[in-house]
């Protein structure tokens, strides 16, 4: 597919398009994990986050076909995506050096985003190289375009994070919705359930994979904060 054919600029429009579509959930895994830095941090979590986000889907482009083919695949991503969920929602430990925790803090947010991210992308993955169809040109320019568009999503769910608080449990609500809906579309679900039952599990599966998340992080911050109120009366 040549560059200067109409086919080729189709072929980008839809993938710029199809990140747009799939790549929500991973907009507010960027801005879950960014909300806690300093401001003068932000902006680069959200840069690093995005950019390394993209770069891991290209690599995996390479090896999509094999992967998606293993049993257990989805399973285990869909366990440590419900691990990032409930790690994202949980108040951060007290204590510790404001400016190195600063620092650290970056890089944990980019780590944080680059799993989650790698996890999640099984279905942009699979959407794109269809479209793209063996052509490296075109998945490797659509994601890059992709990547502003990606950050100016994660600024706008990480303001409204900020104005309301309460919707960092919505967020790890989603994350483990879209962590049920992997779980269940796994192939070695489908060879236990057959696929006309795995798919009609997908939604009770997802809502019970959201109601997992909060239900774990909601008990775990209790935990946390019970305990830290005995340290501080003791």
């Amino acid at each position: 597919m040549d560059v200067m054919q109409p086919l080729f600029w189709l072929a980008l429009l839809k993938i710029i398009w199809i990140n747009i579509l799939l790549s929500g959930d991973n907009a507010v895994v960027i801005a879950m994990a960014c909300r806690s830095l300093p401001d003068n941090l932000r902006r680069w979590g959200m840069i690093l986050g995005a950019g390394v986000a993209v770069g891991m889907r290209v690599v995996f482009t390479a090896v999509v076909a094999t992967l998606l083919g293993l049993p257990w695949l989805k399973i285990v991503g869909s366990l440590a995506l419900m691990y990032i969920a409930v790690d994202l929602v949980l108040p951060e430990e007290e204590g510790g050096d404001g400016g190195v925790a600063g620092h650290d803090n970056l890089w944990r947010a980019v780590g944080t985003i680059a799993v989650a991210d790698l996890v999640m992308s099984l279905d942009n993955v699979v959407a794109i190289a269809a479209v793209a169809d063996g052509n490296w040109t075109l998945i490797i320019i659509g994601l890059i375009i992709s990547i502003p568009m990606i950050i100016a999503g994660a600024a706008l769910i990480m303001s409204l994070l900020s104005r309301f608080p309460a919707l960092v449990w919505a967020g790890a609500g989603l994350l483990g919705w879209v962590a049920g809906e992997m779980f269940v579309s796994d192939v070695k679900i489908h060879d236990i359930f057959g696929e006309g039952l795995a798919h009609s599990m997908e939604y009770p599966i997802a809502a019970a994979g959201a109601l997992l998340v909060l239900g774990i992080g909601w008990t775990i911050a209790r935990m946390r904060k019970s305990a830290h109120a005995e340290s501080h009366n003791s």
